[in-house]
């Protein structure tokens, strides 16, 4: 068997490492950030932290994903509705706007869902690590990273299970990422 299999790296590891990107592997967020009812637990725990209005709420969801996950008002405010009609939270008009403040019942919500709540930060931090260096500079390079992440994949296939193919195909890799980072010093 091969040095992959050897050290436990046959398989891709949890697709939310993959952040925005976990499309390329197959993932199944298919580059979305939250699934299936996650975005009023995230909204539910951004509440915790004290009342706020909508549109700092779509910041802050925002800032969380470094970037990378732009909150639009077609989701954050039916969301709030939703929560609201659920007793979760409630409301009051405060200088024109709507003040979200978290209801008891909300508050039992959060610590029912604490794990899943705890698992969507930490894939926005990963989200945030991919943005701090994708700008709309990096938008050019897509195309050809798309291609660089099929090419290793299919390389990968071929030398699966064959530790001199995987040797060669780790070290043309390794030789990639160093002549990348030695761009970067010119």
């Amino acid at each position: 068997m091969g040095r992959f299999h050897e050290e436990g790296r046959g398989g891709w590891g949890p697709w939310e490492d993959w952040g925005p990107f976990s499309q390329f592997a197959g993932g199944p967020r298919s580059g979305r950030f939250f699934g299936f009812g996650e975005a009023r637990l995230a909204i539910l725990s951004l509440l915790k932290e004290g009342p706020k209005h909508g549109y700092q709420l779509i910041k802050e969801l925002e800032q969380r994903s470094g970037g990378l996950y732009r909150a639009s008002a077609g989701t954050v405010y039916p969301t709030l509705q939703q929560l609201e009609d659920e007793k979760l939270l409630c409301s009051e008009v405060q200088d024109g706007r709507k003040l979200y403040t978290l209801t008891a019942e909300g508050l039992q919500e959060i610590e029912r869902e604490k794990e899943t709540i705890d698992r969507i930060w930490r894939r926005a931090e990963r989200w945030g690590d991919w943005g701090r260096w994708s700008g709309p500079e990096s938008f050019a390079f897509f195309r050809p990273l798309a291609a660089l992440v099929k090419a290793t994949f299919r390389a990968a296939k071929w030398a699966a299970g064959d530790s001199q193919r995987e040797e060669r195909l780790l070290g043309a890799l390794e030789k990639t990422i160093q002549q990348l980072d030695e761009l970067r010093k010119e």
